[in-house]
């Protein structure tokens, strides 16, 4: 999959860079049709204390359709687990949604060729 990762405010680590891209590949199981995504590193600083939370956004792009996730975390790492498995979800719902119109329409041909026999 084609990434763009960006970090805002702060340099990114090869070993995080290289993280995030072999845990968005794993993806590709899921739905072999993505064409592509971007990644928003952020680094918060929390009202209350003086630690930084980490904020990361994910963008994926798919034909007809783009799924987003945003996850906050005390490390990249941990929300990119966390975005990984909502992005699961998400990528399920849209192939069972797009095999639900594929079959409609394939048994809407059906049922009009079935009529033209008549």
């Amino acid at each position: 999959m084609k990434l763009q990762v960006h970090s805002i405010h702060f340099d990114a680590d090869k070993k995080l860079l290289e993280f995030i891209q072999s845990k968005l590949n794993k993806l590709d199981t899921f739905y072999d049709r993505i064409t592509g995504g971007e990644v928003f590193l952020r680094l918060d600083k929390g009202e209350n204390t003086k630690v930084r939370s980490k904020t990361l956004e994910v963008k994926i792009n798919l034909p007809g359709a783009t799924l987003f996730v945003r996850e906050m975390a005390t490390t990249f790492e941990e929300a990119m687990d966390i975005a990984i498995e909502a992005l699961k979800v998400q990528l399920k719902r849209f192939k069972e949604k797009t095999q639900e119109k594929s079959l409609g329409s394939r048994q809407v041909l059906i049922n009009m060729s079935m009529a033209s026999e008549s």
